[in-house]
């Protein structure tokens, strides 16, 4: 395999090589741009230009970055989900750099589309966890209207996504209004379980779960209205959104073992109002200030059975009241570019457990978080640096902890010749466990295990190096990558037995997480603007460690895609063997995909596609994990028959009228969604 990976990029680079031989004569504005590039390489990631034929074949948002193929990222753009395919941080999605919810996404203006910023090692000012930063900058509509639905169907199961939106913009107001219906009803579930646990004794036992039936279906409505007010050097909007389960969200299973069949059951139902409140202000000699603030409240009603040997009934009712603000200053000097700003957070949540899991578990979160950085060059080298400083408090009960949090972050390019260029990243930041994790509930899993929070995990500090040679030219991009993280005192799980019984917990016990790849990212225009072909591989080596165990692995991950504009016909292939790796004693499989889209454009207003994912397949593997404890040894594997040969269509429709374009609009969504409630797997 490393010959593989070694011999690809050979090839993609004396390819490319050949071709710049006739490509235009190289623009450097102090970055490796090409003329009529789709690329242009940055210190921080790259910016895409979707071509025409992107542009006129996508109808939404989802549909547009799906296209674009953007490294270490899934789109899938049926089920509406974007997924990292590493294990280094979250996705985050920006409309003109605030961050866009689904609706967002699915009513985005696809021809107003300027450009696609893609940051795959994003500043400080994104916070802790967000590994990938994909920003859409979108041209400021000025007058006139435009209606439209996007309507997605699975012909195959119970699944669908119906999204209705409308704006008018009237001198230097817009009124925008959205509504989206969402549902799925998945029967065709099938879950596989061997299970092996060692007793304080010696005795070993040996249980087959096997599901008989299962169900998973939701139904709810999602709406959003959203007024703005903007010139040329601000803008403000508010936009106040509001969701609900229609009906609860259910999961259903009947299950068997040796000692015969039981019902597994789980429902939860949830509201949110969000109002979020957003002002950007330009001044003079290139300064800017950003304020933003959002509310949250969600109230959560969940009830939840596991009756493997014997009843196991509880209930939460929940509420969670959250604000989370912050404030930039940008100053764009001659020779950088100075950023600096504050981020403050304040959570609070009450969830009271009824039932077997009896608890009142009300808790208490607040964080200042303060960055400054610069970003610029010196000469032909790059530069991106900077500090940020967070407060973190937690309170539960009599239990209640500070953390000062320090991350410090540089990254460095160099352009090595035409086109080639030489990239290094260093971070160093802390992780904060999710609240559900810290907090001091118990809840049964099955007849042998519990899972227990541990309100005493303290934030554990995360090293990073990334160095990333990447060759581009008109038609090839490759990009050769090698990775290594290092956490330390890292919350990892740990299983102790007592009285025959096994608890699943976190701890801090100077454990250690960490993992290194090398990978692989190739692109190739094979007839421009006509046919263009992805490739991308890598090795990964995972290591984690205790003073209860020691476990490694080695993974291959990577996928393909092809794409062909043919006229009013759009045809794509994608396929990747998904996510495995190896976390504390967890090894997983994230589900593999592959599907086939063919989309024709019948108008201006009117376009429909048709989607087949994984084709060929009668129960495509959705989950696979493996549980090495030496106490609790497990192989889970998880089959969705709906998912096999599912065919999905999609309507998408859209008229404007007198709509006119200029400056940059800018959107928000930095909606809330923790809970804080602790779940059963």
């Amino acid at each position: 395999m490393k010959r593989f990976l070694f011999l690809l990029l050979l090839i993609t680079v004396l390819s490319a090589t050949a071709q710049d031989k006739s490509d235009a004569k190289e623009v450097e504005l102090k970055e490796v741009t090409v003329k009529g590039a789709r690329a242009i390489q940055r210190t921080d990631g790259q910016w895409l230009y979707p071509t025409h034929q992107q542009l006129e074949a996508s109808t939404n948002g989802y549909s547009l970055l799906a296209k674009l193929t953007l490294p270490h990222l899934r789109v899938d753009p049926i089920m509406h989900t974007i997924t990292a395919l590493s294990n280094s941080g979250s996705v985050q999605i920006r409309i003109n750099d605030i961050v866009a919810s689904q609706q967002d996404l699915l009513s985005l203006d696809v021809k107003a589309v300027q450009r696609i910023e893609y940051f795959d090692n994003p500043g400080l000012r994104y916070g802790e966890g967000i590994a990938y930063v994909v920003n859409i900058i979108v041209k400021k509509p000025v007058s006139g209207y435009v209606v439209g639905a996007d309507l997605t169907n699975t012909l195959t199961t119970v699944n669908g996504d119906e999204t209705f939106f409308g704006k008018v913009n009237h001198g230097k107001s817009e009124f925008g209004l959205s509504y989206s219906l969402d549902y799925h009803n998945f029967k065709g579930l099938q879950n596989d379980e061997q299970a092996t646990y060692k007793m304080e004794s010696g005795e070993v036992h040996t249980i087959h779960r096997q599901q008989l039936e299962g169900q998973n279906k939701s139904l709810s409505h999602n709406a959003q209205l959203i007024y703005s007010l903007s010139d040329s050097d601000y803008v403000f909007q508010s936009k106040l959104m509001a969701q609900r389960d229609i009906q609860p969200h259910r999961n259903f299973s009947k299950m068997q073992t040796g000692n015969g069949i039981y019902d597994n059951s789980a429902s939860s139902q949830t509201s949110s109002p969000v109002l979020d409140l957003y002002f950007h202000r330009n001044f003079a000699h290139h300064q800017s200030l950003t304020a933003n603030a959002v509310g949250t409240y969600i109230t959560t009603d969940n009830d939840t059975e596991r009756n493997e040997d014997g009843d196991y009934h509880y209930a939460v009712k929940g509420k969670t009241y959250s604000l989370w603000s912050e404030a930039i200053y940008e100053n764009s000097l001659k020779q950088f570019t100075w950023s600096s700003g504050v981020q403050y957070a304040q959570k609070y949540y009450h969830n009271e457990y009824t039932g077997d899991a009896n608890a009142n578990n009300a808790m208490r979160s607040s964080c200042v978080y303060l960055f400054s950085q610069l970003k610029g060059y010196l000469g032909s080298l790059g530069y991106m640096g900077g500090l940020g400083v967070s407060h973190y408090y937690f309170r539960q009960d009599d239990s209640h902890h500070r953390f000062w949090l320090f991350r410090p972050k540089m990254t460095l390019s160099y352009p090595l010749a035409k086109g080639l260029k030489l990239k290094y990243d260093f971070e160093v930041s802390q992780h904060v466990s999710q609240i559900a994790f810290v907090s001091d509930v118990s809840i049964k899993q099955n007849a042998f295990e519990t899972l227990v929070g541990n309100p005493d995990v303290h934030p554990n500090c995360v090293i990073s190096h990334d160095l990333r040679l990447t060759y581009s030219t008109n038609r090839v991009t490759t990009e050769l990558q090698g990775y290594y993280r290092m956490n330390q005192d890292c919350n990892m799980e740990k299983y102790f037995r007592q009285d025959g019984h096994f608890y699943q917990t976190q701890d801090n016990n100077d454990n250690e997480c960490s993992f290194f790849y090398i990978q692989s990212d190739n692109r190739w225009d094979i007839v421009p603007e006509k046919l263009s072909a992805t490739l991308y591989g890598g090795i990964y080596r995972f290591f984690n460690f205790t003073n209860d165990y020691y476990h490694t692995y080695t993974a291959f991950n990577g996928g393909a895609s092809l794409e062909a504009y043919l006229g009013k016909w759009t045809l794509t292939a994608y396929a990747d063997n998904g996510w495995n790796f190896m976390e504390g004693e967890h090894r997983g499989h994230q589900t593999p995909a592959w599907y086939f889209t063919a989309s024709y454009r019948m108008s201006d207003v009117l376009s429909i596609s048709l989607y087949a994912q994984h084709p060929f397949s009668q129960h495509p593997l959705t989950n696979k994990t493996e549980v090495l404890n030496r106490y609790v040894h497990k192989e889970v594997s998880q089959h969705n028959r709906d998912y096999g040969n599912m065919i999905t269509l999609n309507l998408s429709w859209s008229l404007s009228s007198g709509r006119k374009y200029r400056d940059i609009h800018r959107t928000m969504n930095h909606k809330d969604s923790d809970t804080g409630i602790l779940q059963s797997k």
